[in-house]
């Protein structure tokens, strides 16, 4: 099946449903400060999903443009991608769960065929917000003949709001089996081989700017089925770039650099990803340019992102804009925008790639002057990449054809200082962001330390603090993070802090002079304001850090540790509050 026939099938299908189609909106969204990007379909239609009457009715369809962020480490492996497009239908205070759950379910098994025994579909599991599982969806898939041990309820099964407020609640996943092995009897979630390909919303609550849910007058429903994975599912793929959607962008990627996608994937799925998100980025009626502040920001990172895999791939001279003409090409008859928008958006490419390329010829000439002065280490290729932007991989491979070996490991413990001087460097502001002296507080402080650099280890040294409010009842941290966290990342973080918690690590103070500090291994921020004397707080060997306390004497005395909101704090900080749980 082609990703038109898909397109045309969902239209078709929900028209017959009563749906009126609607055109698709710009990346960029309008009049929401909150996010950079439309990361679903449901974004542009946030006043109609509140009351407000949309000129086609109350069932609407569409396919919408979308790029999240939140995911660029993932991209890489065979399904995750930084711009997507999403099929969806919408109810806007007329049918409800039973009607959505039953046409996803004729739509997956009678319109597209596929393989009921090969379906799976997980629910909302309730959590510290609302407690109670949504038993309502569980009764209408088991009507439908899901069997219970395919049902699985899930805690993190929650969408939205699409910004800090607005409409939000649980939501109900499909999830098709794409093993080579008859699909398991029990439907184990974390089994990557499950791949989810529609997520109905059941949109009953809004959520306010103070963190509360209230229900909503008008209950709705916003779907979304992503194109890509879709497309490979239904085309008997487990690796989204084999589809058309993405085979032309790879036969050029080989035709330039002289090699096979087999040889190596990763390189190849970035680049083919990043720059086919550049140039919707670019070619939206909005088109942006690459720069170092908000969307401009994220496109700059992409397309450097994708010209550093180039680099592995030996594609030595420019090539994003050869790629752009392709994906043009390719998009020009659905999003009639980008030929309209070509020749810029071939121009900030080039401009773009050109600034680069400079900022790597300035890293080889340092890195050339390190080897001949014999001065070339792990630090000073850590040096290297902190000064000069100079990717590790290619500090590597030249290190080994200079007959240089460095260790992968040392770097990566250079790195971990870097993480950790950065981390001691927000340190100095908790002391005057706790509200008192008391033993949860004292509790609270310590896991806030922990916190901050579990969260720079989940998301990058760019992290940093804004600002804290730390009382006996929780944590309230702001940190500078430009996207919303996925539930996987603050899975992971809370696990980081468990561990080290579990681990019953000592928590010691020496007293000693700043420059011994900083000999020692710590350093804070704001060293104008620090006296003769400062205190270093050591975690076991977890941190290291200039703060003036209080704080417990073992970690084991602060309990379960869990993240109970993560929200936008103002455009690019990010607000997290934690508490612990005896």
């Amino acid at each position: 099946m082609t990703a038109k026939d898909l397109k045309n099938k969902f239209f078709q299908y929900f028209q017959s449903q009563g749906h009126e189609l609607i055109s698709a909106a710009s990346l960029i969204p309008d009049n929401d400060p909150t996010v950079l990007f439309t990361t679903a379909g449901m974004h542009p239609l946030v006043p109609y999903l509140l009351g407000e009457k949309h000129p086609h009715g109350q069932r609407l369809v569409s396919v919408q443009k979308c790029v999240r962020t939140s995911d660029i480490d993932e991209v890489g492996d065979n399904v995750h991608h930084t711009f997507f497009e999403m099929l969806g239908n919408w109810s806007l205070g007329n049918y409800f769960k039973k009607e959505a759950i039953e046409y996803s379910w004729e739509f997956l098994t009678k319109i597209l065929r596929l393989d009921k025994e090969k379906i799976a579909v997980s629910i909302f599991g309730g959590n510290e917000n609302l407690p109670d599982y949504d038993a309502q969806s569980e009764k209408y898939w088991l009507a439908l003949g899901v069997k219970p041990e395919r049902i699985a309820k899930i805690t993190d099964n929650w969408w939205g709001p699409a910004g800090t407020t607005g409409p939000c609640g649980p939501d109900t996943e499909m999830f098709y089996w794409t093993g080579n092995a008859a699909a398991p009897a029990k439907f184990d979630p974390e089994d990557n081989q499950w791949v989810e390909i529609w997520n109905d919303v059941l949109m009953q609550y809004n959520k306010t700017a103070t963190g509360q849910f209230e229900s909503l007058k008008q209950k709705n429903i916003d779907t979304g089925m992503g194109l890509e994975r879709t497309l490979a599912v239904l085309n008997g793929y487990d690796d989204n770039y084999l589809t058309e959607l993405f085979q032309p962008i790879i036969k050029a990627i080989e035709k330039l650099s002289g090699k096979k996608y087999e040889t190596d994937k990763k390189s190849f799925r970035i680049i083919a990803d990043h720059i086919r998100t550049a140039v919707f980025m670019s070619g939206d009626r909005k088109g942006i340019t690459p720069s170092n502040k908000d969307q401009g920001y994220v496109l700059r990172r992409i397309i450097r992102r994708a010209i550093r895999f180039g680099k592995a791939l030996g594609l030595e001279q420019n090539f994003t804009s050869q790629l752009a003409e392709v994906i043009i090409k390719d998009y020009k008859t659905d999003y009639p925008e980008l030929e309209k928008n070509e020749k810029f958006i071939l121009e900030e490419l080039i401009k773009e790639e050109n600034k680069f390329r400079n900022t790597l010829s300035k890293g080889l000439k340092q890195f050339e002057k390190l080897v001949a002065s014999k001065k070339l280490n792990e630090k000073t290729a850590f040096d290297l990449y902190t000064s000069y932007g100079f990717p590790l991989e290619i500090t590597l491979e030249l290190a080994q054809e200079a007959g240089l070996n460095l260790s992968k490991e040392k770097y990566q413990a250079e790195f971990q200082k870097h993480q950790d001087l950065s981390r001691t460097a927000s340190a100095g502001m908790f002391k005057g962001g706790l509200a008192d002296d008391k033993d949860n507080t004292k509790r609270h402080h310590t896991a806030a330390h922990l916190m901050l650099q579990a969260l720079r280890m989940v998301l990058g040294d760019g992290v940093e603090q804004k600002g804290s409010n730390i009382n006996e009842e929780r944590i309230r941290f702001d940190f500078a993070y430009p996207d919303k966290l996925t539930p996987e990342q603050i899975k992971l973080a809370e696990d980081i802090v468990n561990e080290q918690i579990d681990k019953k690590l000592p928590v010691t103070w020496q007293e000693m002079t700043l420059a011994e500090a900083k000999k020692y291994g710590a350093l804070g921020s704001f060293e104008h304001k620090y006296g003769e004397k400062v205190r270093v707080y050591t975690m076991g060997d977890f941190s290291k850090e200039i703060c003036g306390g209080p704080h417990v004497d073992n970690t084991s005395e602060l309990g379960h540790f869990k993240i109970s909101k993560e929200e936008s704090s103002s455009a690019g900080v990010r607000r997290i509050k934690a508490i612990l749980e005896k």
